[in-house]
């Protein structure tokens, strides 16, 4: 009898633990490139059980160079990616109507990192130098600094020479540009690693120029929010998110190790995730993922101000709420 009744418990045990797993929601995230610690926020709210404790069963799928995450969200392969504003302002005016649910990156990590050796010393230095640019959406902020500053991108002794930057520090390292594109968390380390001494190299940051644009917020497509279903689960996603990343703000080594447990390539190094942890951490303090309407209009300005080429051509409208973190933040 007592093992009739141990087992009845056992088996209620079993049944109620897969009633629960069946009664997940399921969301995927798509990120905007590889695991590391960029992303250190989502792999942490995972594996410390956030957002299970939201009732959410969350699959984070890795981007890379050939993922576009707009792409994959207009296909249907996500219900929610990461993206930098101005990709998805412009992808939005091309007819995918992303909208910001939330900005877990209060700061940008964007710049350009320059051979001092090349003759930059100054922005008004780059004329007739050949830098080096990330495209696939990445572009859009430098084509704004470039309008901002009236230097054509288009070669010439007045302009710059744009090359198509792969995402390595390779024309530096080789010589082939006097600057190219680097993340404050990431490629000024790889280069630095390579053995280029910081004072050999002079450094801007987009923010310093009055010119940075929001990075690596969370968008959706706008028809999915007028389902309250899936509003919710945005609304619990975001909250969790948002707890897994203060977690990592606080926790950084820690972080850093569970990016790595997740790093199904084996490509990255521990040394490098605990220093990009610590670099991302500087980006994301003062966020609690709520937009910053002034940072949002500060990012609007700047696309608009590109010339007769502007990144987008006019305002932009119900491209952003506040309705999910206004819900996830109570």
């Amino acid at each position: 009898m007592k093992k009739t009744i141990a087992s009845l418990l056992m088996a209620s045990a079993f049944s109620l633990a897969a009633f629960q797993a069946g009664a997940a929601d399921k969301v995927t995230l798509q990120l905007k490139w590889v695991t590391q610690a960029q992303f250190a926020g989502y792999y942490v709210a995972k594996d410390k059980g956030f957002y299970e404790e939201e009732g959410l069963d969350v699959e984070i799928k890795p981007g890379g160079p050939d993922i576009a995450p707009a792409q994959v969200i207009a296909g249907g392969g996500a219900d929610v990616v990461v993206d930098w504003m101005p990709s998805a302002l412009a992808t939005r005016e091309k007819g995918v109507p992303l909208v910001n649910i939330a900005q877990p990156f209060k700061s940008s990590g964007m710049m350009l990192t320059c051979l001092k050796e090349s003759g930059v010393k100054g922005p008004e230095d780059f004329k007739g130098k050949t830098l080096g640019v990330w495209f696939f959406g990445n572009e859009y902020p430098f084509l704004s600094w470039m309008a901002h500053l009236k230097i054509p991108t288009d070669g010439g002794p007045e302009g710059v020479t744009v090359l198509k930057q792969g995402f390595n520090v390779d024309p530096l390292i080789q010589k082939q540009a006097a600057c190219i594109s680097t993340m404050t968390y990431n490629e000024y380390w790889q280069v630095i690693d390579a053995g280029i001494k910081p004072k050999d190299l002079v450094t801007f940051k987009y923010e310093d120029q009055g010119v940075a644009t929001l990075e690596d917020g969370l968008y959706v497509l706008e028809d999915k929010l007028k389902d309250p279903d899936f509003k919710a689960r945005m609304v619990k996603f975001v909250r969790a998110s948002m707890k897994g990343w203060k977690y990592a703000e606080e926790n950084p080594d820690e972080a850093a190790d569970i990016v790595l447990e997740n790093d199904s390539t084996g490509a990255q190094t521990e040394a490098h995730q605990k220093r990009m942890m610590g670099e991302v951490a500087k980006l994301t303090a003062g966020s609690n993922g709520a937009l910053d309407e002034a940072d949002y209009k500060r990012t609007v300005a700047s696309l608009l101000a590109g010339g007769s080429d502007p990144v987008i051509s006019k305002e932009p409208e119900g491209a952003w709420t506040h309705e999910v973190t206004d819900a996830a933040l109570k």
